[in-house]
């Protein structure tokens, strides 16, 4: 769904990553890309990504998986606390979650992937996709490109930000992409497009239906064959219409109602507000292959790829992240950058990556954070995966 942001940090870490809780867990290795063969690697009780982890446990997440890919293809996975507060359950190693706002590097990719077709100009204005649409208080789709949408550049109002944030009163209602559309033309444009950047869900619902319009197929349709079958995600799905539960093995995710009160399950939810935005269900090795896959040219041409990654200033989330379209990269401490895109969803905060020379990580945590030390040691495990 949403992506939470907060002020820069003094140290520069990978963005946003969810948080592997802690307790005790499993160590398994199985391959990262789709179709590699599985190993086993077995973590010690020194190892600093589990130590990670299980500081976030202790910071109040319920339970937290990660899944982390070395250079060379194996992936360690690591789980603490328990994945139902009710029953003690065990967290399932590589258990599916909701992936937030990951989805919106999925939809960047497709409409990307339709840049490379010639059937869409990232230049050209929406309203050449979305005739008449795109209108209101200083809002205007002739004025609006295709990349300032990908890129948070559009000043549009946030639909998410004007719901209110009462997850559980609508939890289980379904939501049509044009329902959601006008609840954020009702209200006015928060800047000049392409005069500053701002994170905003209204973009990428207008993303998907640009999707939509341009290929006459549903957007969930257009992702499963142009990405998550490309690509061999074998446990990712974009949820259909009525669905609100989570498909096999999987964590429960909890959130409180309001600040102070207690923990709820809310596993299952009617997603269809997070749509283009935050729709999507993987698990951290899917999360971890489709990063691999993107940034290693096996979903986009190299011109589109080469735009993606073209980035901007992201003020307001941490220490130098930059914003491309459907991507945000981010220091690390050891060197380089991280891509990737992690996600914010009642129940679920993810944050992630992959690296050029191949290394990736995805940590899930089953809460949103609380406190912003707990967000910054979801950021810390992230480093720490890709750098120790």
């Amino acid at each position: 769904m949403f992506q939470r942001h907060r002020a820069p940090r003094p140290a520069p870490h990978t963005r946003r990553v969810t948080a592997v809780l802690a307790a005790a867990v499993a160590v398994t290795v199985a391959a990262g890309i789709a179709g590699s063969a599985p190993t086993a690697v077995a973590a010690t009780p020194a190892d600093a990504v589990q130590r990670d982890l299980n500081r976030l446990i202790s910071d109040g997440f319920p339970a937290a998986m990660a899944a982390v890919q070395g250079r060379g293809g194996r992936v360690r996975d690591y789980t603490a606390g328990v994945g139902d507060l009710a029953s003690k359950a065990r967290v399932p190693v590589n258990g599916r979650f909701r992936v937030g706002s990951t989805t919106k590097t999925f939809t960047a990719v497709t409409v990307l992937q339709l840049v490379g077709e010639g059937k869409v100009g990232l230049d050209e204005p929406i309203e050449t996709y979305l005739p008449g649409l795109v209108r209101g208080d200083g809002i205007d789709g002739r004025s609006i490109t295709v990349r300032q949408l990908l890129q948070h550049t559009s000043g549009l109002p946030n639909y998410t930000a004007i719901m209110g944030g009462d997850w559980f009163g609508i939890q289980h209602r379904y939501y049509e992409p044009y329902e959601l559309l006008n609840i954020a033309l009702a209200h006015p444009a928060g800047f000049k497009p392409g005069t500053r950047w701002e994170y905003n869900n209204t973009n990428y619902l207008l993303a998907g239906l640009i999707i939509q319009r341009v290929t006459g197929r549903p957007l969930a349709e257009e992702i499963t064959n142009r990405i998550i079958r490309r690509a061999g995600l074998r446990d990712t799905y974009f949820p259909p219409v009525g669905e609100q539960e989570i498909r096999g093995a999987h964590p429960n995710g909890y959130h409180r109602p309001a600040p102070g009160a207690p923990l709820r399950d809310i596993t299952d939810l009617d997603p269809s507000w997070a749509w283009a935005a935050g729709q999507i269900v993987s698990t951290p090795r899917d999360i971890n292959a489709f990063f691999r896959a993107l940034l290693g040219g096996k979903l986009l041409g190299t011109a589109e790829l080469a735009q993606m990654r073209t980035t901007v200033e992201a003020p307001g989330t941490w220490a130098g992240a930059r914003y491309g379209l459907g991507l945000f990269s981010t220091p690390l401490t050891c060197g380089g950058l991280v891509w990737g895109h992690g996600g914010d969803i009642p129940g679920f905060e993810s944050r992630g990556g992959a690296t050029d020379d191949g290394r990736a990580v995805t940590v899930v945590v089953t809460a949103l954070p609380e406190s912003e030390p707990a967000a910054q040691h979801v950021l810390d495990a992230v480093d720490t995966a890709l750098c120790r």
